[in-house]
């Protein structure tokens, strides 16, 4: 069942509009892990030229959505802790690779990094999920991906 929920949520990745718009792309998932990149663009810079922290912040926020629902059920952000380390230049590719330190029944805490293409550290994040019962929307009892009518 863990294969069809990681297959599911690759495709819900890849048809949510937020993280096309940004450019997110889901690189790797598997239970409690998920490594989620984005290339820097023109529109995502501040007012100094810098990738904005907003679209780090969406960076981090991808890569720990898809680690904290990979095991079947809803789960959503209760915290997020971010601190920014240095700012990434300007031509980087920003790559989140969210893990799980802890999952109880109702919660979870994930640690993500956020580097650079040169493995150098941008920012990172402490996030606590709140994890619900009920299973994630796109799935069928059977674990599989329901059909879109």
């Amino acid at each position: 069942m863990a294969d069809e929920i990681m297959e599911s949520i690759k495709r819900q990745v890849q048809e949510e509009k937020f993280a096309r718009r940004l450019g997110l792309r889901l690189i790797a998932v598997e239970p409690g892990h998920a490594i989620v990149e984005m290339e820097s663009q023109e529109d995502l810079m501040n007012i100094f030229g810098m990738t904005h922290g907003g679209a780090i912040f969406s960076l981090i926020d991808e890569a720990f959505e898809v680690s904290c629902n990979t095991h079947g059920t809803v789960a959503v952000a209760l915290s997020m802790t971010v601190t920014y380390h240095r700012a990434p230049d300007q031509k980087s590719k920003l790559r989140a690779e969210s893990t799980e330190i802890h999952r109880s029944a109702k919660t979870g805490t994930y640690d993500i990094k956020v580097r650079d293409e040169h493995n150098v550290l941008i920012a990172s994040c402490t996030a606590l999920c709140y994890r619900r019962k009920d299973k994630l929307p796109f799935l069928d009892d059977g674990g599989n991906e329901k059909e879109k009518g």
